[in-house]
């Protein structure tokens, strides 16, 4: 699941990725596009006996493409509680400012 969120500063893209640990996720980024691999294991613990599951070893790859208005070298990326946050800010030129306005 992805949700994708704008916001003043720029754009989120939250994406669930259960059982995905940081080493096995790698974000690249090729001009105009944003690619998200991943790939998650699911192992019973030493000792354990697996009655029934439904997890299993998955691989995620999602493409995004990027508008002209991502500022391409501040993108960042955390993953917390199986969750992606890909934060893609604006541009300068692009963020909401005030225009001053001058008395005569």
């Amino acid at each position: 699941a992805t949700d994708i969120v704008e916001m003043e500063d720029g754009v989120h893209i939250f994406m669930d990725l259960p059982g995905v640990e940081p080493g096995n996720l790698s974000i690249d980024l090729d001009e105009s596009e944003v690619t998200i691999r991943a790939e998650s294991s699911y192992k019973p613990a030493e000792g354990e006996r697996v009655l029934h599951s439904e997890f299993q070893n998955m691989n995620y790859r999602r493409t995004f493409t990027l508008s002209d208005m991502v500022d391409r070298d501040q993108i960042s990326a955390s993953l917390k509680d199986g969750v992606l946050n890909l934060f893609l800010p604006k541009t300068e030129a692009m963020k909401p400012r005030r225009i001053p306005i001058s008395g005569s």
